[in-house]
């Protein structure tokens, strides 16, 4: 199973750059509800991954009073307490669950180091319940047949 069956592909990721301020980092996690995000450079090359964490450890350690103070702390000097590695396009399925274990998504890159998107969790949870449970699928609605007109495995995230 090649990796890239998983992917949710860079634009359709909310993602920051490295150069953005550590409000504009609050602001887009907010806005999209996430506790981690990706961080990339402008060139789309693959920093690391940020969470709700170290953004209130470093305005804690900084003792920003307010909003406004947030917005002159780069986020490349904020210190992130994960180290979320990416993985290539060719890993294995084996070392994809391995790496999901830690992380509610995995950054996936290209040769270069390159930012292409990510493999969330749910999606490698899906794959191995249709695995250990032949004409089932799972979604945040419950279990459900797969339709035995088609049978396979339906592609993940559909319903």
């Amino acid at each position: 199973m090649n990796i890239l069956h998983f992917l949710t592909p860079k634009n359709e990721v909310a993602f920051l750059y490295d150069d953005y301020s550590l409000r504009q980092a609050l602001e887009k996690m907010e806005y999209h509800q996430y506790s981690a995000i990706p961080v990339i450079t402008r060139e789309g090359e693959y920093v690391g991954v940020i969470t709700e964490g170290d953004l209130l450890w470093d305005i804690k350690n900084h003792n920003f009073c307010n909003l406004r103070a947030t917005e002159e702390q780069p986020l490349s000097e904020v210190h992130r307490r994960t180290s979320a590695g990416a993985v290539r396009i060719n890993t294995s399925i084996e070392d994809l669950v391995v790496s999901a274990m830690s992380q509610n998504f995995v950054p996936v890159v290209d040769d270069r180091n390159m930012f292409i998107g990510i493999v969330k969790r749910k999606e490698i949870i899906r794959y191995c319940y249709q695995l250990a449970f032949p004409g089932q699928t799972i979604d945040e609605t419950g279990i459900h047949p797969i339709d035995p007109e088609r049978r396979s495995i339906p592609m993940m995230g559909a319903h």
